[in-house]
């Protein structure tokens, strides 16, 4: 019995310790098995960010009637065609120019310099052309003694409101030209920040949406304007069938002078190549033309684009001339547009005060909305104010360590990082089929859950993730040698 007793105690003994040892084990690969499943770091919020419910009153808002405050001011040059044929585009600056600086000088302005500073606004005429820009923004600079010039619709004039703010040291803001050569090797400057979109990006997102999200159109024919800005923008899109959609085909490629007025010969090759989409960059008047010629010659092929997005152009076309469009933006989300109260409120104040204007053009359903084109420049103007007033500083050399590196989330929840060795942002963007009234709900999803009676609008959309479309960087560039593109 004292012998069985023992056998019975060491064998519980045992089933103990056994027991002990597999707990032990089974807590290990618990632990293990929950850091495995943990998941990973969320990205680092935005340094900055637009807050609605901090908007001034906005009432008397009216970009035709625009008067600069008087006193100290922070001095901003907006470097457009504000005449000629490229007009229109200075009009959409001049708008969102005067919405932004209308807002903060409402505010009661930004502390700089040690005292708050309201915005004053001038007119900088480019023409669309560089010698026209090089004259008007020294004379800025030199003459109305601004702190920062803002532009532009036309990379080559970019260009040179860039060099003129490297040679007088003061910060040229390019919310508008695409052309990555403007921050490459040659042509980089430390005053010049690039918060627009670029070339490559676009042209490589286009390409990762048809071939990794739609998966269905196959044939492209590529017709952009005859300048960097447009070859730039085509070979980007080149690259990307390459990397995300090897199987499609380029059926045909033309690029066309500025300001072209007739657009036949292209669109008859267009007709015969067999193309499935049109990929364009052409901004206005082009875009217009090109679009309206082509369904007059009974051409209904989508066209992947920027800027076919005016709405009295769209209404002018039509309802089943514009359903199928595909347009690329920068501000927007995909899906449902309105999603917050920061989105519901900038699309009110900037409507309400809309129906007021009295004065052509800005009277027109052109300027009606705050998106698109029009909420990405405004946000970035807000994004370099955000800059200056965290520099506490007018003084460029201040203001560039702050930006370098800095990231900004729009009103919208997108978010922009500013790559610190070249001065580029690193920005996502959302792809929008353009659809019938009746389908626009999916976007619009306040009343009346349509953009526009008159045309086809945005629908459907999907979002191009900012890791996809990371900006072309010049290794070239001693600043940017042995960093990643994600840097």
């Amino acid at each position: 019995m004292r012998i069985t007793g023992k056998i019975i105690v060491t064998v519980l003994m045992c089933v103990l310790l056994v027991g002990a040892w597999s707990m032990a084990l089974a807590a290990k690969d618990q632990k293990a098995s929950k850091a495995k499943a943990a998941p990973a770091k969320a990205a680092p919020a935005a340094k900055a960010a637009f807050d609605a419910s901090k908007m001034g009153n906005m009432k008397g808002w009216d970009p035709a009637n625009w008067v600069n405050p008087e006193g100290d001011t922070i001095r901003v040059a907006i470097v457009w065609p504000h005449s000629g044929p490229g007009a229109l585009n200075g009009q959409m600056a001049w708008l969102c120019a005067t919405f932004v600086a209308y807002d903060i000088n409402a505010r009661g302005g930004i502390l700089v310099d040690g005292k708050k500073k309201k915005i004053a606004l001038f007119k900088a005429d480019s023409q669309s052309k560089p010698d026209a820009a090089k004259k008007i923004c020294e004379r800025m600079v030199l003459q109305e003694k601004v702190n920062v010039l803002i532009g532009t619709s036309g990379s080559n004039v970019m260009k040179i409101a860039n060099e003129v703010a490297n040679k007088y040291k003061v910060i040229a803001l390019n919310i508008g030209a695409l052309s990555d050569d403007l921050q490459d090797a040659t042509n980089f400057s430390r005053y010049a920040f690039m918060t627009s979109d670029s070339t490559e990006a676009v042209g490589r997102g286009v390409a990762y949406y048809y071939g990794q999200i739609r998966k269905k159109e196959k044939k492209f024919y590529i017709l952009c304007q005859d300048y960097s800005f447009g070859r730039e923008l085509a070979a980007g899109f080149k690259k990307g069938l390459k990397e995300y959609y090897p199987e499609a085909e380029i059926v045909g490629e033309d690029y066309h002078k500025l300001f072209q007025t007739d657009f036949a010969p292209y669109l008859t090759k267009i007709k015969a190549s067999g193309a499935e989409v049109v990929y364009t960059g052409d901004w206005s008047p082009d875009a217009a033309n090109v679009l309206k010629q082509s369904r007059q010659m009974g051409i209904t092929l989508p066209f992947a684009n920027l800027f076919m997005d005016e709405p009295n152009m769209l209404a002018e076309v039509g309802v089943e001339g514009t359903k199928g469009l595909m347009n690329i933006k920068h501000f927007e989300q995909a899906g449902p547009q309105f999603t917050n109260a920061g989105m519901k409120k900038y699309y009110t104040v900037w409507r309400n005060e809309w129906k007021k204007f009295k004065t052509a053009p800005f009277n027109s359903a052109t300027f009606e909305y705050p998106w698109g084109t029009y909420g990405f420049w405004t946000q970035q103007m807000y994004w370099l104010y955000s800059v200056i007033e965290r520099a506490g500083s007018t003084d460029a050399e201040k203001i560039i360590p702050v930006f370098e590196g800095d990231s900004y989330q729009f009103v919208s929840g997108r978010v922009s990082r500013m790559r610190a060795c070249d001065h580029k942002a690193i920005q996502g963007f959302r792809v929008c089929e353009f659809v019938e009234p009746d389908k626009q709900k999916v976007s619009m999803n306040m009343p009346p859950y349509y953009w526009v009676k008159g045309s086809s609008l945005c629908g459907p959309s999907w979002d191009i993730p900012a890791e996809k479309v990371i900006p072309w960087m010049d290794e070239k560039l001693d600043r940017c040698k042995g960093k990643s593109g994600a840097e």
